[in-house]
């Protein structure tokens, strides 16, 4: 196991889901981060089309770093790859599926949780090296399609569902194969304050279901 793998099922183990901070600021990172850790959350993504991401990524890497898994979404390029791990992150998260930027992020030593839609697109992804998938957007499938797809794909592959996914379905999506998932508004949006975002991430964490 390479130590992205090792970095990714420990912080997988630890908490299943992502805490997706599009449009988080620099200035409010930090509290928002700490808000999300305190609450049990060991991964947090923040999307490259939110306000100064790098600087975030760098001040979250710098201040969790082990042992909170910090990356980037909407990685849509390979430059943007390089541009991360610089800034500290280890997780590169994308919309879509890009066999150049997952080798890049695999090669780079960063965990690649790329997003798939059809079974075609999943296997491109893990035949690039991506550490694991996610459904996205899951609001645009269901359960029962994700369930379809888990039948298929190799059964060690982590399955995030990513869209649509809140407090009253969390359970629903785990118990149809993913082994967690993405949040986005639901959690965080801007003009949230650390406080409402700290009660909200322990309402979600309360709703994963108990594991084996």
């Amino acid at each position: 196991m390479t130590p992205s793998d090792s970095l990714f099922h420990n912080a997988l183990a630890r908490c299943p889901l992502v805490a997706i901070l599009r449009g988080v600021r620099p200035d409010e990172v930090c509290d928002i981060g700490d808000a999300l850790v305190e609450a049990g959350f060991a991964m947090i993504e923040v999307p490259l089309n939110s306000p100064d991401p790098l600087d975030s990524i760098a001040r979250l890497a710098g201040r969790y770093g082990p042992d909170v898994l910090i990356g980037a979404g909407t990685v849509l390029r390979v430059t943007q790859v390089a541009a991360v791990a610089a800034a500290g992150g280890r997780l590169i998260v994308s919309p879509n599926v890009d066999a150049a930027v997952i080798r890049a992020s695999v090669a780079a030593g960063l965990v690649s949780l790329p997003g798939y839609f059809t079974p075609t697109e999943a296997f491109v992804a893990l035949d690039a090296g991506a550490h694991g998938l996610k459904l996205f957007p899951a609001e645009a499938a269901s359960p029962a399609v994700l369930r379809a797809q888990r039948a298929v794909l190799p059964a060690t592959t982590p399955m995030f569902a990513v869209g649509g996914v809140g407090i009253d379905n969390l359970a629903i999506w785990m118990a149809a194969g993913a082994q967690g998932a993405g949040l986005g508004s639901g959690l965080y949006k801007p003009g949230l304050t650390a406080s409402e975002v700290a009660q909200r991430a322990r309402a979600y964490v309360a709703a994963i279901p108990l594991r084996d």
